[in-house]
């Protein structure tokens, strides 16, 4: 079985796969103040409490913090007794980096966009909805020819609650109106309604210079929150986007 890692800013996301089958999946929150043993014991732990964990017989790690991802690195070496691959712009992909400097890339966008191609139809436009909302493009080449990054919608409330005296933390949900009647609808409205806008303008944007209709794939830990007013734009959700691309990416590189 295989181990893929996804660590962002915020979260790392875990998934475990029997051949192409996810077979289980966990979440941890991203903290460097944790040392190799800390990961090493929570990683085994989890495992064990699927039988896992001596089924494992590789990994890889997607990292967009470079500490972190040689954490677990040594975490998995020390607990698991297993090497990871870890992915980056040298890595072999299936599609070709067409980036002025491709060392800029992130691991996880390399993810999605492998995986992008491997499932879906080009081109494609996949917009992962993290810590920042990012969009990654392939064009019908296969070339992954850029893309945009954004705030987050986490961001946007963390923004607006620290730096305004009287608005408060919320909880990201989808508002119900556009107009809001009290201040916490008005900032719902703003931040998700108004990320909302922003991903359909940035789509035909991206589709007028890519002069070609292309497919719409949502990813991340807060696509649900938007899928249901993005219905019209988005032609899937597919959260476990980037935890693919990871294994299919594996599978290319292990030789």
């Amino acid at each position: 079985m295989l181990l893929v890692l996804d660590i962002g800013n915020t979260n790392t996301s875990i998934g475990v796969f029997d051949k192409d089958s996810l077979v289980a999946h966990y979440n941890l929150s991203s903290d460097i103040k944790k040392s190799d043993d800390e990961y090493g014991i929570l990683l085994v732990t989890m495992l064990n409490h699927h039988n896992l964990t001596d089924k494992i017989t590789g990994s890889i790690i997607s990292s967009v913090v470079p500490q972190l991802g040689e954490i677990f690195s040594m975490a998995i070496q020390k607990y698991l007794n297993i090497s990871s691959l870890n992915l980056s712009h040298k890595s072999k992909m299936p599609i070709k980096l067409a980036l002025e400097n491709n060392k800029e890339i992130g691991a996880d966008r390399i993810a999605n966009a492998s995986a992008a191609k491997i499932k879906y139809s080009l081109p494609a436009i996949v917009i992962d909805f993290g810590t920042a909302t990012t969009f990654d493009i392939v064009d019908e080449n296969s070339n992954f020819i850029g893309g945009i990054i954004a705030p987050g919608l986490k961001i946007q409330a963390k923004a607006l609650s620290q730096f305004t005296s009287k608005l408060p933390k919320l909880k990201i949900e989808a508002p119900n109106d556009a107009i809001g009647k009290n201040t916490i609808s008005a900032m719902l409205s703003g931040i998700v309604l108004g990320h909302k806008c922003m991903i359909e303008g940035m789509i035909k944007l991206c589709e007028k210079e890519l002069n070609k209709k292309a497919t719409i794939i949502a990813t991340g830990g807060y696509s649900p929150v938007l899928f249901n007013d993005l219905d019209k734009t988005i032609d899937y959700i597919d959260k476990d986007l980037t935890l693919f691309g990871l294994k299919e990416l594996y599978y290319l590189n292990k030789d």
